[in-house]
């Protein structure tokens, strides 16, 4: 068994098994399980709308969830941030079904967006890492993760695990609505089973890398992550775990944003880390990636730094990036779960680099609740 110096490190390590676990609740092999589709049935809304309210890591699985439910099954999603949706006040007319994601299943903005919409009379899905929590005993229906305790303050496994299970209920909502025929979705479900062994392969090769580029770039005052389209969450998430892990400040752009002001941040001190991974077999993904390229030239004539995520042997990245972290190949709506670990790893090297505890981060709890005062 390996010695881990700190759970969130030992947390990272655990999430392909975590991935494995939650897969099992949902799928029988890599068919999905008809019990759980006889759950859902009570929460669709009528018109196919949805609202998703969360948190920090949790609300950039739901700009995930977003792009997902729209694209493979044609619903209409708008995601809040928990702490502005349960106080707008204003009754929804729409009666959207309602996600709300949170690891702790106890996060008071959350619990109260929970609340705010069960009282306007809509349905709700709770996906949470604990199947005892207020909000998954409280919402029509639960959707739970198997990640295990997440002891490390900044969100890992659990988060992987978000993004696992609004893929899975992407597929169930694609079968219920009809818009995934059987031997797509059962292509889609054999990848999704064959991920977590893809993410183990990379697991000790991020490692070092990160830690090196750590110690390259520790001197940085400030980053910026940029992604395109689906990935646009997984920048945001990036920037996140830098930001609470390490104390840099960083954030997270659509990558397309950068001329539109940001840019005139980069510099040595100002890095870039641009996600540049590519499904040749999705024609958007395609257009993405081109896009991306250009961006790539761009900053490389104007002298930034730049760490990309690439496909594995893109050697066209390679030439225009300043450090290129490789990504197994996997479908568009699935890499965003490997893209995020090495900027997990990042992060979590960032903060030794800083000497900051990392699985303590000053001013943060693993569960954000109301204190009485």
């Amino acid at each position: 068994m390996q010695n881990f110096p700190h759970e969130m490190i030992r947390e990272m390590y655990e999430q392909p098994e975590a991935l494995r676990r939650t897969l099992a609740f949902y799928l029988d092999g890599e068919a999905l399980k008809p019990e759980f589709a006889a759950k859902l049935a009570v929460w669709p809304n009528k018109a196919g709308e949805v609202l998703i309210a969360a948190s920090g890591s949790s609300r950039h699985a739901g700009l995930y969830g977003e792009i997902l439910l729209e694209d493979l099954c044609g619903l209409a999603v708008d995601v809040e941030y928990a702490s502005e949706y349960c106080c707008r006040g204003k009754k929804d007319e729409r009666k959207p079904s309602v996600i709300v994601i949170s690891q702790s299943g106890e996060t008071t903005d959350t619990r109260e967006a929970l609340e705010a919409a069960q009282r306007q009379g809509h349905k709700t899905l709770a996906i949470t890492n604990v199947a005892a929590s207020t909000m998954a005993t409280t919402a029509d229906v639960s959707m739970p993760l198997a990640a295990g305790r997440e002891k490390a303050i900044p969100a890992t496994k659990s988060f992987t695990g978000q993004l696992e299970a609004l893929y899975i209920l992407a597929l169930y909502e694609a079968a219920r609505l009809g818009r995934m025929d059987a031997a797509t979705l059962a292509a889609r479900a054999k990848e999704l089973v064959a991920l977590p062994t893809a993410l183990e392969g990379a697991l000790d090769g991020w490692s070092a890398q990160t830690k090196t580029l750590a110690a390259k770039y520790k001197d940085a005052a400030t980053f910026l992550f940029l992604g395109r389209g689906i990935h646009y969450a997984i920048a945001r998430e990036g920037a996140l775990k830098l930001k609470e892990a390490s104390y840099v400040h960083a954030e997270g752009y659509p990558a397309g944003e950068l001329k539109h002001g940001p840019n005139a941040l980069v510099s040595d001190l100002t890095p870039l880390v641009m996600i540049a991974t590519v499904d040749r077999a999705v024609e958007a993904s395609v257009e993405r990636y081109e896009k991306t390229l250009q961006l790539l030239k761009d900053m490389k004539a104007q002298g930034a730094r730049v760490i990309a995520l690439a496909n594995a042997g893109d050697k066209q990245v390679a030439e225009l990036a300043t450090d290129t972290i490789e990504i197994p190949a996997e479908s568009e709506y699935l890499l965003p779960i490997l893209e995020v670990v090495p900027l997990q790893f990042f992060a979590y090297y960032m903060a030794l680099e800083h000497g900051v505890n990392v699985d303590q981060p000053r001013n943060l709890s693993k569960a954000v609740v109301e204190t009485q005062g």
